[in-house]
């Protein structure tokens, strides 16, 4: 670790993110430790993906155990192996499977933070469409035919998906546009492409389409997006989807259970090899998985193919080829490094900087373990946290010693919030609770 001299930006993301309880979004390669097997099995399903293939892995780990990191650290893998990644956390308001607009908003989120190796902090769509154009212009100018032409023929394969026609035709628009110096064109096709149209008149008005993306096509329009990643030059699209309890927490069963068909869908196409070239990782919490009332288990498909492999857990073994990967909880090994890590970052990479020696960060994890017992480890957001404060202390206050500090610190378990998300029910569903009953409210 010494010797990597670490940017001040990258310093300042890393510790107000970690202190905030949020992933940062730059610099987590010097942070990250631990999880080499989960991180080789998810590198496999990166190649297979590039290869042609398809990936669908549920991620589920507790409270604060590093989902979310865990997801960044795979999400700079394929942007790495020149995947195009497309991310976004789950809400009441942002679902895959909705009638009242809620998986339009989630799959604008997804395009919001679409990035590339060139552009890993997100809004890098029309990156993504203007190097399609700029190859499909290079190859017209090879063979000597209009680019309108070159285009149909690299978009051909996306003719016979649902709304590919419709997709086709906004990229010709977007070309239309790039050709004519036609600034609004190019912007109408990108808010299509976004998927922020909202009705099917402007789309017509604006583009000539007779189609937008919608809650119906969700799910399609990845899909589509995911071939068209491929025509401009990328190995193809990884969808990340975190806080996917907010499904678990939906009180009404029908909307429930309808996400959890789309997500049946999705994991039949991936698996079956009916997908092409994306990948799906979904990040949630035990319960989401577990649950026989209201997780993944209580949909019997599901529960039938994300099932534990038997001679695995007879063997006392994790089978990192299943598609729910559990995270392994950080060894105490493994915590004391990711410490000395965060050390380091915050004395910006200079050894003589140090705020503690390591003596302290034995006694710091000392503490945790009094404290808090074996969830120092196995949901260490909390554990961080403190440690980052503890240093925020000293740094201000150079005549305290750290061991005054460590006695004194409480450190708490991290603990989930319980509370059900109690939306109103989609136009097409009545609002009935689990237990069959219409909801009252004052």
């Amino acid at each position: 670790m010494s010797g990597i001299r670490i940017r001040l930006k990258e310093k300042d993301a890393i510790i107000q993110s970690l202190k905030s309880g949020v992933t940062p979004k730059i610099g987590i390669q010097h942070i990250q430790v631990g999880r080499v097997n989960e991180l080789k099995a998810l590198y496999q399903d990166i190649e297979r993906i590039a290869d042609g293939g398809a990936g669908f892995r549920l991620i589920i780990g507790e409270y604060g155990s590093g989902k979310t990191f865990f997801l960044s650290v795979v999400r700079s893998i394929a942007l790495e192996k020149k995947l195009v990644t497309v991310h976004a956390d789950l809400s009441p308001d942002r679902r895959i499977h909705a009638s009242g607009g809620q998986s339009r908003n989630l799959y604008s989120e997804l395009m919001k933070n679409l990035s590339t190796r060139n552009k890993p902090d997100g809004n890098a769509l029309l990156s993504v469409v203007e190097r399609f154009v700029t190859e499909a212009r290079k190859e017209a100018e090879v063979k000597g035919v209009d680019v309108p032409m070159v285009i149909h023929q690299k978009l051909a394969t996306l003719s016979d998906l649902v709304g590919g026609y419709d997709f086709a035709k906004v990229i010709e628009c977007y070309w239309t546009g790039h050709e004519q110096d036609n600034e609004v064109l190019k912007s109408n096709a990108i808010r299509w492409l976004r998927g922020e149209y909202t009705t099917k008149t402007d789309a017509r008005n604006d583009l000539g389409v007779r189609t937008i993306i919608s809650d119906a096509s969700f799910y399609d329009a990845l899909k589509l997006m995911s071939l068209f990643t491929r025509q401009a030059g990328y190995a193809g699209l990884l969808v990340s989807l975190d806080e996917m309890v907010n499904l678990y927490k939906l009180n009404n069963t029908q909307v429930r259970v309808s996400n959890y068909e789309q997500i049946l869908r999705i994991l039949n196409d991936c698996l079956q090899g009916t997908a092409e070239h994306i990948g799906f990782l979904l990040g949630g919490t035990p319960e989401f998985l577990f649950d026989p009332r209201k997780g993944l288990y209580s949909y019997e498909a599901l529960q039938s193919r994300l099932a534990e492999n038997n001679f695995a857990q007879r063997a006392g073994v994790i089978d990192y080829s299943a598609p729910a990967l559990h995270l392994a909880s950080l060894t105490p090994e493994e915590l004391y490094i990711l410490l000395k890590n965060l050390r380091h970052v915050f004395a910006g990479g200079e050894e003589d900087k140090y705020l503690v020696p390591d003596e302290a960060l034995t006694a710091f994890l000392h503490h945790c373990s009094n404290t808090i017992g074996d969830a120092y480890f196995r949901t260490p957001r909390n554990t961080i946290k403190a440690f980052l404060d503890m240093l925020a202390v000293l740094e201000q206050n150079p005549a305290i010693h750290w061991s005054q500090l460590i006695t004194t610190m409480d450190v708490k378990e991290d603990k989930p919030s319980d509370m059900d998300i109690d939306i109103a029910a989609d136009a097409d569903n009545c609002n009935v609770d689990d237990d069959g009953l219409a909801d009252f409210r004052l």
